[in-house]
């Protein structure tokens, strides 16, 4: 039948099938040019006049959707995208003043050059991670990603953040999560979700990195979590 010709999820690098294959500087591009004009307006909560101060964030492209890297524009930051395979060296001698992990499609263990590049960088640089990129920096931590058995997907998924005791109507699209068992003491689990309580965010303090597994620009979708981003900021600011 169907089912039995299509590839199989696991196992497979859909990253390096996805990725850009040269770096490029969000809004100088034919693409990213196309987008502003084509694509989807960005939410109110980012209309805001810019900080007057500018962050060089470079982001690394495991399948990235342009309504995050426009998020990140109206936050304060100047973007250059690289493709999921650059080194750890490469991106720092860059002098970022912080990394972003994008979104993407997969298994996140079939990505394992992601993961030692993220654990390369870590305590080095101020961490964001989005989706693939939240279980990409798990990994990078030492933990074990999982397939759910039931997938999260649409814009109406209950989160907790267990720090601030508020519940976020949030955004997903992923079929595979963190192991909270596998993650190491030093990272902490911020966000569950409330459906299932598997892990919806993480903070890795010592190393100044943190993550969540939904998509907090909601591109369509709810706003709740916008402030995910002024957290970033805020601790570029901080480094």
């Amino acid at each position: 039948g169907l089912f039995s010709t299509l590839p199989r999820f696991e196992g497979r690098d859909m990253i390096g099938e996805v990725s850009t294959r040269e770096s490029y500087i969000w809004g100088k591009s034919a693409a990213a040019v196309a987008s502003h004009t084509h694509g989807m307006p960005a939410h109110p909560e980012t209309n805001r006049k810019p900080p007057s101060k500018r962050f060089k964030v470079v982001a690394m492209d495991f399948g990235v959707k342009w309504n995050l890297l426009r998020s990140l524009e109206n936050f304060g930051c100047d973007i250059e995208v690289v493709p999921a395979k650059t080194s750890a060296k490469d991106i720092l001698a860059r002098k970022p003043d912080g990394v972003f992990l994008s979104n993407g499609p997969g298994d996140p263990a079939a990505a394992p050059y992601a993961a030692e590049t993220v654990r390369e960088m870590l305590g080095k640089v101020p961490i964001f991670g989005v989706c693939m990129g939240h279980q990409i920096l798990a990994l990078a931590m030492g933990a074990k990603t999982y397939k759910l058995k039931f997938g999260h997907r649409g814009g109406n998924q209950p989160v907790l953040d267990k720090g601030t005791g508020r519940v976020e109507i949030s955004s997903h699209n992923h079929g595979y999560a963190v192991d909270a068992q596998s993650l190491p003491a030093s990272a902490q689990v911020t966000h569950i979700n409330l459906n299932d309580k598997c892990v919806e965010g993480l903070s890795v303090p010592s190393q100044n990195a943190f993550s969540v597994q939904y998509h907090p620009e909601a591109c369509p979708g709810p706003h709740d979590s916008i402030q995910l981003f002024e957290r970033f900021v805020a601790s570029m600011e901080k480094k």
